[in-house]
C-alpha cells in the first residue's frame, strides 16, 4: 500500500513561536475539518522494569500547563506513570496528512480538577468508570454488565455519583514536540520544538 502525499507544507515562519498553540491551532483545524475524534491521542509509557505500552485515550484539557486526560489510576497506564512519569503522545490525524509528536512527564491531577470533570460525564460514563476494574481480567461481558448493574441500583437516576476514589486524572507537562506535515517524494516536513529554559528552540529534521 503506498500513497502520495500533498495536501499542505509545514514552513518555520508559518508555525507559531509557541509550540502549544501551534497545537491549538492544528487541533482546530483537525475539528473544522470533521475528523473522526480530532482529540484521540495515543499514550505510550514504560513501565519500571522497561516494558512499554501504548494505547489511545482522549485529550480532556489543554492550556499552557500541558495536556490532560483522565484513567482508572488503578489501570496499567496508570502503573507505568507511578514508575516512570517519562511519556509520550502522537495525534495522528492521517486524513490531513499530520501527525503530531509530545514527549513530557506526567503528573497527577489533584481533587478540585477531577471531581468538577466527572460531575460533568454522562450518567452512563460515570457509572461505567465504578463499574470496570480496568485492566483487571473479567470472567464474561456478561459479569461486566452484573457489575455496572449493581451501581445503576446503588445510584437511582437523578441521584449524584461520587467521583470512584480510584479514578483521575493526568497532565502531561510537554518537554518536546514534534510536527510533522506530509510532503510529495517522501521528503516530509518536520518541525521539531525543545523546551530551553522558559522558551522553544525550533528545528527542521529531515524526513
Amino acid at each position: 500500500m503506498r500513497q502520495t502525499y500533498g495536501l499542505g507544507e509545514l514552513i518555520e515562519d508559518q508555525v507559531d513561536a509557541d509550540p502549544i498553540k501551534q497545537f491549538g491551532l492544528w487541533l482546530a483545524q483537525a475539528t473544522e475539518a470533521g475528523l473522526a475524534e480530532p482529540n484521540a491521542m495515543v499514550l505510550a509509557t514504560v513501565s519500571g522494569d522497561g516494558r512499554p505500552s501504548a494505547r489511545t485515550v482522549l485529550l480532556k484539557g489543554l492550556d499552557e500547563r500541558g495536556f490532560v486526560f483522565y484513567t482508572n489510576q488503578q489501570s496499567r497506564k496508570a502503573d507505568d506513570l507511578a514508575a516512570n512519569p517519562a511519556c509520550a503522545l502522537v495525534f495522528p490525524w492521517h486524513a490531513m496528512e499530520r501527525q503530531v509528536r509530545v514527549e513530557g512527564t506526567a503528573t497527577k491531577l489533584p481533587a478540585e480538577e477531577v471531581d468538577p470533570y466527572f460531575a460533568s460525564r454522562p450518567r452512563g460514563s460515570q457509572l461505567g468508570a465504578w463499574a470496570s476494574q480496568q485492566s483487571q481480567p473479567v470472567e464474561s461481558r456478561e459479569e461486566l454488565d452484573l457489575q455496572y448493574a449493581s451501581y445503576e441500583r446503588q445510584w437511582p437516576e437523578g441521584t449524584e455519583i461520587a467521583t470512584p476514589y480510584f479514578w483521575g486524572g493526568y497532565r502531561i507537562e510537554p518537554t518536546a514536540f514534534e510536527f510533522w506535515q506530509g510532503r510529495t517524494g517522501r521528503l516530509h516536513d518536520r518541525l521539531a520544538y525543545r523546551r530551553n529554559e522558559q522558551t522553544w528552540d525550533l528545528v527542521r529534521l529531515q524526513p
